[in-house]
């Protein structure tokens, strides 16, 4: 049985326009104690503030977690623990020979991701699931409002 701290947590992404001003949101649960994280950039794509939004939690976590990572991103799920292994072996080229994507995110959440016992989940959006619904409220909040 590992001591390492158990960690939950939700994230999720919100773009007004895609690209436009866009917003992360982050819930994490670790036994009693809870925490909310929010941020935005003036201009982006939602997939890359759903990434933002897994960095940005993994970057939260002081010591080594046993983190459940719960996304409605299909994007980031599938990047992280499929497509990640073939784009290195390819030097960071994608099935079609091009450069892959919000490569600066995809470093990071390895990156990240390696301090951790990770497993990851997908939650339907927009379905009721009360973290997932906290962390889209939160990443809405991210968004920069237009001055």
């Amino acid at each position: 049985m590992s001591d390492m701290p158990k960690v939950i947590i939700y994230t999720d992404g919100a773009c007004s326009g895609n690209p436009g001003p866009g917003g992360w949101g982050v819930y994490l649960q670790s036994g009693a104690h809870e925490k909310d994280l929010w941020g935005g950039e003036a201009m982006s794509t939602n997939q890359r503030m759903e990434m933002q939004a897994v960095v940005q939690a993994l970057k939260a976590l002081k010591k080594p977690s046993e983190v459940t990572l719960y996304s409605d991103s299909s994007y980031v799920l599938n990047g992280i623990q499929k497509w990640i292994v073939d784009w290195k072996k390819r030097g960071w080229k994608n099935s079609k020979k091009q450069d892959v994507a919000n490569r600066d995110l995809w470093e990071e959440m390895d990156l990240q991701r390696q301090r951790h016992q990770m497993t990851w989940c997908w939650v339907k959006g927009h379905a009721g699931n009360v973290g997932n619904e906290r962390a889209d409220d939160l990443a809405r909040r991210g968004v920069p409002t237009q001055v």
